[in-house]
């Protein structure tokens, strides 16, 4: 398996709705906004086994001093390969000089941020208005 990083938003909405519905995000219910959310980031991260999207990560940004990472996902089949690490590691290519990179993370993503450098955001309380069910 050899698996090839990629920053290019030329991607399909239904290579995109496999990978979340296979990690059960309820953002696949909403596919037309989904896709334009994608596309409409400032970066997207794709990761692909030949043809086959396995992963993909994205970044909103001012551009110059601030980051948030709202998606991070990879097939489950593929989850523990290290991909999630291959999409983070390309990120921080472009976002490591940034005075804040901020994410939401919860259950076993939260080890996997740390391992990545991440930390509790000090005394902070993530608070959101969300329409999803799955955090």
């Amino acid at each position: 398996m050899e698996i090839t990083i990629s920053a290019t938003k030329e991607i399909n909405i239904e290579d995109i709705l496999v990978l979340y519905k296979a990690n059960e995000w309820s953002s696949a219910n909403k596919p037309n906004e989904l896709y334009n959310a994608l596309l409409n980031s400032e970066t997207l991260i794709t990761a692909w086994d030949e043809k086959k999207l396995v992963g993909l990560g994205n970044a909103i940004s001012d551009g110059f001093l601030t980051v948030y990472y709202p998606h991070l996902l990879v097939l489950p089949e593929y989850q523990g390969k290290g991909i999630g690490k291959l999409i983070m590691d390309k990120m921080q290519e472009k976002y490591s000089h940034f005075h804040m990179q901020m994410l939401t993370a919860d259950g076993r993503s939260v080890d996997f941020y740390k391992k990545n450098g991440f930390e509790r955001a000090g005394k902070t309380e993530p608070m959101w208005i969300y329409q999803g069910d799955e955090h």
